[in-house]
């Protein structure tokens, strides 16, 4: 890095507070502008696996996110009936060693939170709705509608699956709805003690629905996942409040531990499930994109927001690595926009391997996964949990965002 660039980040999530702790921490100049009037995260479960984990603890998180999050020790796949087992796949110590770093299950307001308290308040700038942008060569001009007008080496658009940045960029594309809609909630953990949950992952996999659940919270919530199919979604709003009694209604007939589970929460929000096809590209001269605003996936392999910390690492390294900006903001888009599709992929294929009806091809299925040798078993996920998004190549550096102002961070 020849100079301290100048980076303007669009979104104030997950993605966003990632791509900004990092770029701080390698000693870019960074502001970060969000349109709420204040930091937060809606949902509520989250899951981050070790590719995830490890960039997050080389920024510092590690003692916060071992007091917040939750250490599932294995990943269950059950019938939605008899709730035989079908595959139980390990997390835990095993994944942690193998891998070099831990499966955490959290509440999303304790992650943004963790990243929030990495930057600096007079680094994030509320109350910014983005307007449009001006790409000047050199500079790249950012308007806001509250007035302000700000100008920068980089902009990154991290505002999410209804990315202004990306329609200013890309030009109008609308999100498309994947025929699949959740209902969310979180139950005090002391109201099913009488389930004598363990502290693993587990996903119920039925005609046409499927259901989460894991803790969260340092143990003292479950958050639950009951996920549907439905033709359309014609509300406005894509996050409404939903009924209790009709989510119990959708898994009628399903084992009692899934229907007691959906009975003890206060209330569930219902959520309609959009995704967008690849992109050809993310970045057009100094302007690129970043998480959700670039490869919003469903939420089927647990990597929505796992890739968006994976996106922060490697353009750090990439802004760290080369003067261009033009030319970092291509090699980046290069590195992630392959891998980010794949799992795009793989989360869409999920939904059709959860849903599969009572039949031969469900049969064919638990026999497969019986075999240990679906995406989610431990060897065949290889791919994707030794991941290094900081890496460039075998001889790039630096090697992380950490290691650009400490080399001593790694060792």
């Amino acid at each position: 890095m020849a100079e301290r660039l100048s980076v303007a980040i669009i979104g104030g999530g997950i993605g966003g507070l990632s791509a900004a702790a990092s770029l701080l921490q390698a000693g870019f100049d960074v502001h970060v502008y969000e349109q709420t009037k204040a930091l937060g995260e809606v949902g509520a479960g989250i899951n981050i696996g070790p590719n995830a984990s490890r960039l997050l603890h080389w920024l510092g998180l590690a003692e916060k996110l071992a007091a917040c999050g939750v250490k599932p020790s294995t990943f269950d796949q059950r019938r939605w009936d008899d709730g035989r087992f079908l595959l139980r796949s390990p997390l835990g110590a095993p994944v942690e060693k193998k891998f070099g770093a831990p499966y955490y299950t959290f509440h999303r307001a304790d992650l943004h939170g963790a990243l929030a308290g990495l930057l600096p308040a007079d680094r994030v700038h509320l109350g910014h709705r983005f307007k449009e942008l001006v790409d000047r060569g050199e500079r790249v001009e950012a308007q806001f509608d509250n007035g302000t007008a700000i100008s920068a080496d980089v902009l990154i658009g991290a505002d999410g699956i209804h990315s202004a940045v990306r329609h200013a960029l890309l030009g109008p594309e609308k999100p498309r709805f994947t025929g699949c809609l959740a209902y969310r909630g979180l139950v005090p953990a002391d109201r099913l003690a009488h389930l004598g949950l363990e502290r693993v992952t587990t996903i119920w996999m039925g005609p046409a629905r499927h259901f989460v659940h894991y803790f969260v919270s340092a143990g003292r919530m479950v958050n639950f996942v009951a996920v549907t199919e439905e033709d359309s979604w014609q509300r406005e709003s894509w996050v409404d409040r939903g009924e209790v009694a009709d989510a119990l209604a959708a898994f009628a007939g399903w084992h009692p531990q899934v229907r007691a589970i959906i009975g003890a929460t206060d209330e569930t929000y219902k959520w309609a499930l959009f995704d967008r096809a690849p992109l050809p590209r993310w970045s057009v001269g100094r302007v690129t994109l970043l998480g959700d605003a670039c490869h919003p996936m469903l939420p089927f392999m647990g990597q929505g927001a796992a890739q968006a910390i994976e996106d922060a690492a490697t353009l750090t390294a990439c802004l760290a690595k080369r003067d261009d900006v033009p030319a970092a903001l291509t090699l980046y888009e290069k590195l992630r926009l392959p891998r980010a599709s794949r799992l795009q992929a793989m989360s869409a294929d999920n939904k059709t391997r959860f849903h599969l009806a009572d039949g031969p091809a469900q049969q064919q299925r638990d026999a497969y996964m019986a075999r240990g040798s679906t995406d989610w078993s431990l060897a065949a996920i290889a791919w994707l949990y030794e991941h290094d998004a900081s890496v460039l190549d075998d001889t790039a550096e630096p090697r992380s965002a950490a290691a650009v102002v400490n080399p001593q961070a790694r060792r």
